[in-house]
């Protein structure tokens, strides 16, 4: 959550001093050089993300704001408490990734009443995003803008000596062609599909498989099966994750969309792509739009349709430097900080001007 001022654009991030994620806790780290101020504040009843909130919020925005950016949920108490604590006079406009058309029970439904009453406008980070909110009850009729999240190309970039020695570090050797996830090991990331598509495959590979979650046993009696093949890494700090993903021949992120759930963007992807690693995505939620030409977009839990498609790609390097070029563009035209930034500050000064209307 960031509050903006008109002029310069002074920037105030307020963010989380440390919560509880998916896989572990999480601590703010500012990064070197950041040009915004960034306010750490304490959290309360973190482990719980749709009822957690702000110690000493509305203290911290005594200071002023012309923007509100809200990077909490409508519909969980965070962002509430944001929409309560602004300062009168600001704009407020929410970020949101709900891809699905939900029907929230109370307290939730009135969290995101109370948001949304008091909204300017809204960011949807995605398409899928917008089609699944564009008409719903608080957000229709308001000016919006569908805009992704965006990658630090200074972090984020081509290394294929970063990738090499993390794979001579392994045991494999330097130019071993390695089939990657990063992420959550769940079953509806679809873990299982890529152990079976894997195992389907008629070319040599080595698997990578970054991250943590309940299947944790499941990939290492994968790993058993094909010993000095397959290696597991858990608590990667984000820090981390270019040297990994540049190990990485191809990114794969089988998702399973379920009742409940579809993927809502897939960050990996574009950090993928802007380290010129080819992604190959399911077709669940946003990915497909994400990817584009950049990779590959598959059928979701059809293991043999991702194995023909793997081993096809690790026989033809040319077709691999082609996804990797146009990976690469995409993320510096689409998803760059800068790009992103730009974006939103032009969303935000039609905002202030008053100019801003329903749209994409």
């Amino acid at each position: 959550m960031a509050l903006w001022s008109r002029g310069r654009w002074q920037v105030t991030a307020i963010a989380p001093r440390s919560y509880a994620g998916d896989l572990r806790r999480i601590d703010l780290e500012p990064i070197p050089g950041e040009a915004a101020q960034v306010l750490p504040l304490d959290m309360a009843l973190d482990g719980r993300a749709h009822v957690m909130w702000y110690r000493g919020l509305r203290r911290a925005m005594r200071q002023g704001a012309d923007v509100v950016h809200a990077w909490e949920e409508p519909y969980v108490l965070a962002g509430l408490q944001i929409a309560r604590a602004a300062p009168p006079g600001a704009k407020v406009v929410f970020a949101t990734f709900q891809n699905l058309r939900k029907t929230y029970p109370w307290p939730f439904s009135a969290f995101e009443r109370g948001s949304m009453n008091r909204a300017s406008g809204w960011v949807a980070f995605g398409h899928r995003v917008a089609e699944a909110l564009a008409e719903r009850d608080g957000y229709a009729g308001k000016p919006m803008r569908v805009i992704p999240p965006g990658v630090d190309l200074d972090r984020f970039h081509p290394d294929a000596e970063a990738g090499a020695a993390l794979r001579d570090r392994l045991g494999w050797a330097g130019h071993a062609d390695v089939v990657g996830y990063l992420g959550r090991f769940e079953a509806q990331k679809g873990v299982l599909d890529l152990i079976e598509a894997l195992e389907r495959v008629r070319g040599p590979w080595h698997a990578l498989f970054v991250g943590g979650g309940s299947l944790q046993p499941e990939l290492e009696v994968f790993a058993a099966a094909y010993p000095g093949r397959v290696h597991i890494e858990n608590g990667v700090p984000h820090s981390d994750v270019p040297a990994w993903l540049n190990a990485m021949t191809i990114l794969c992120a089988p998702s399973r969309t379920t009742p409940i759930w579809k993927e809502q963007f897939g960050r990996m992807l574009i950090e993928a792509m802007a380290c010129g690693v080819p992604a190959f995505a399911s077709e669940s939620g946003e990915m497909p739009a994400v990817v584009h030409d950049a990779g590959r977009v598959l059928p979701e839990g059809d293991p043999e349709a991702w194995a023909i498609a793997i081993d096809h790609h690790l026989r033809d390097p040319e077709m691999l430097a082609t996804l990797s070029r146009r990976g690469l563009e995409r993320a510096q035209t689409f998803f760059a900080w800068p790009v992103v930034a730009r974006r939103h500050i032009e969303f935000f000064d039609s905002l202030l001007d008053g100019g801003a209307r329903g749209g994409w």
